[in-house]
């Protein structure tokens, strides 16, 4: 709270930049020192500034600097930060109002679209799953969004802009009128899809064409500029030997003005913005295919089950007891529709434009790019996961299944080595088991991933050093052997993926990972000669019946390690492992099974 305005905003940015490198202890850290005291004070002053237009146009002209707005910028990029950490900055947000401040900064998207971008990121990760906030949210504030929402400025940073409102509105979805729901819906997926549409990787070429030619002029002008001075003052004279530089060439380290050139990167700020609202824009998607976690009572009526029923619960659509159940309704599926979100989603899981990527290689400041490129295909792909799951296929754009299997398949297998980015890894394998889930449970069989990729997958998977990778892949094992077991002569191939099952099982450190090969095992050998026959050459129930006790411990010594869901999740499985047993145990005694070990 310096009387000098260059100190508070010196003083802002550096607090700035340590919440942004330190993470959630510096922020937790910076909470309880009390900064949201002077911080929340600072925004509103500056709010007030900004209210009251303190600097008048000409004296903001010979300035060249609006120190409110830039300190503005600084602090509430500071609080998104400490809010995004601490819980108890938000509860502090929520206490003091800091809402109408936040709002009046997004209002400055006519004059300051970097202001208003700030306000509109720390908004966004301030309503998210906080109900509190919404009671301050009168029509007044929503008018506010809706304004800024359909500004129509076309600049990547205004699609940002959009981008960012339309997440918030989402997240406020609570205060608006069920009469309005459909509509609010429409105008938010509208939002998306028109960012979406836009191609990154010709954007890239675009904006660095259009820096290169930018550059190039600027460093003429200055050139002819300076030649011409020396021309006027250069007084030539064999005493001193003056060389004349020819017109149109500078000499390095001289004249070179490009050195002395403000670094402007406007282009590559443009093309950063463009990233950021196509990566926000898959997240908040991902979130409107809603998960329904079991309620209690659902967990409770699950282990109230009886032994007999195993069969009837059996996932022998290869769902997986792992995969919550989801859900779209019907505004956003009709939503969805209308606007070709999921055709866009699918075009945004391919690789990056090779071209564009090479642009970003050969040139440090663009080079971080390749990062957000990678990130908006990896939202891309989960984005895909859970459309495949939770949408009707037709709205892929005529994409089949298939196709869609085809698609997967160069991205796993187009290289000679597998990809090991984890990322991405996790990404793709979550598509992939979602794909071979539905086409499972619509009878469809996928012939582009071949036995011998899909094994080379799995081995390579379970290398990894990502828990949700080992999981994705165990469930595409169990998949895919849930519909051999279906078949005629296929009991040698699930006898390799019974003992690769087992073994994961067995040896896993991981109890979430080890529990999907229990699931995957039951959905592989819950039914089927092949299935019998290939369970008792692999000794599946000496095996299990030995390792229930195992698992049973484990669990009870690693309930400090996991979330509850998760052990809610394993608790299940505990109880399938239980009937699986019974129900193999029925097999050994019939007369059928019984004849064949003899």
């Amino acid at each position: 709270m310096d009387y000098s305005l260059a100190v508070r905003e010196t003083a802002a940015g550096a607090l700035r930049n340590l919440s942004a490198c330190g993470g959630f202890e510096v922020c937790d850290d910076m909470v309880s020192k009390d900064i949201m005291t002077p911080l929340v004070a600072l925004l509103k002053e500056c709010s007030t500034g900004l209210d009251a237009n303190q600097l008048s146009p000409e004296k903001r002209i010979e300035m060249d600097k609006n120190y409110i707005e830039d300190i503005a910028n600084e602090a509430i990029n500071l609080l998104w930060n400490v809010c995004e950490c601490s819980s108890t900055a938000v509860h502090i947000f929520n206490k003091e109002g800091c809402l109408e401040a936040v709002l009046l900064y997004m209002k400055k998207f006519s004059t300051n679209v970097d202001l208003a971008i700030s306000a509109a990121n720390c908004l966004q990760a301030v309503t998210e799953d906080n109900p509190d906030l919404l009671y301050s949210f009168n029509a007044s504030s929503q008018q506010v969004l809706e304004t800024v929402m359909l500004c129509p400025e076309s600049t990547m940073k205004h699609i940002l802009l959009r981008t960012l409102t339309a997440g918030i509105i989402w997240n406020i979805k609570g205060t608006i009128p069920p009469g309005s729901l459909g509509s609010m819906v429409n105008a938010i997926l509208k939002i998306f899809s028109e960012s979406l549409a836009i191609d990154a990787g010709e954007t890239i070429i675009r904006m660095k064409e259009a820096e290169k030619n930018r550059l190039k002029l600027a460093v003429e002008g200055e050139t002819e500029e300076n030649m011409s001075d020396v021309t006027e003052n250069c007084v030539l004279s064999e005493d001193y030997d003056l060389e004349e530089i020819p017109k149109g060439k500078v000499k390095k380290g001289e004249n070179d003005i490009s050195d002395f050139l403000p670094p402007d990167q406007r282009e590559l700020k443009e093309v950063t913005a463009l990233l950021m609202a196509q990566q926000t824009a898959l997240e908040i998607i991902v979130n409107m295919c809603c998960s329904e976690d079991p309620s209690d009572d659902e967990w409770e009526e699950l282990s109230s089950s009886d032994e007999s029923d195993f069969m009837e619960n059996s996932y022998n659509d290869g769902s997986g007891l792992l995969m919550s159940p989801l859900c779209l309704s019907d505004e956003v599926n009709s939503a969805f529709l209308n606007n070709l979100i999921p055709k866009k989603i699918l075009e945004k899981t391919a690789f990056p434009n090779s071209v564009a990527l090479d642009i970003c290689m050969h040139n440090p400041s663009w080079k971080p790019l390749i990062k957000k490129l990678n990130a908006v295909q990896c939202r891309a792909l989960t984005c895909l996961q859970n459309i495949l799951l939770v949408s009707d296929m037709d709205c892929l754009g005529g994409a089949s299944l298939q196709s869609i299997a085809q698609h997967l398949s160069q991205l796993v297998f187009a290289k000679m080595e597998l990809p090991t980015d984890t990322e991405f890894l996790e990404a793709v394998t979550s598509a992939l088991r979602a794909l071979l889930q539905t086409m499972a449970s619509k009878n469809i069989s996928q012939q582009s991933v071949t036995p011998e990729q899909l094994w080379t997958l799995c081995e390579a998977g379970m290398n990894s050093s990502s828990a949700s990778v080992k999981v994705n892949i165990v469930s595409i094992l169990g998949i895919s052997g849930s519909i051999l077991a279906k078949g005629q002569d296929t009991a040698e191939k699930l006898k390799v993926i019974g003992k690769f099952l087992l073994e994961v099982a067995m040896k896993e450190s991981s109890l979430v990972v080890a529990g999907e090969a229990l699931d995957a095992l039951f959905d592989v050998f819950a039914d089927g000669k092949e299935a019998e026959k290939a369970a008792v050459e692999i000794r599946l129930l000496p095996a299990l019946k030995e390792f229930q006790p195992v698992f049973k411990m484990r669990m009870r010594k690693g309930k400090g390690k996991y979330s509850t869901d998760q052990l809610c999740v394993l608790d299940n499985v505990k109880m399938n492992l239980r009937r699986f047993i019974a129900y193999q145990e029925t097999l050994g005694k019939s007369p059928t099974c019984n004849s064949e070990e003899l």
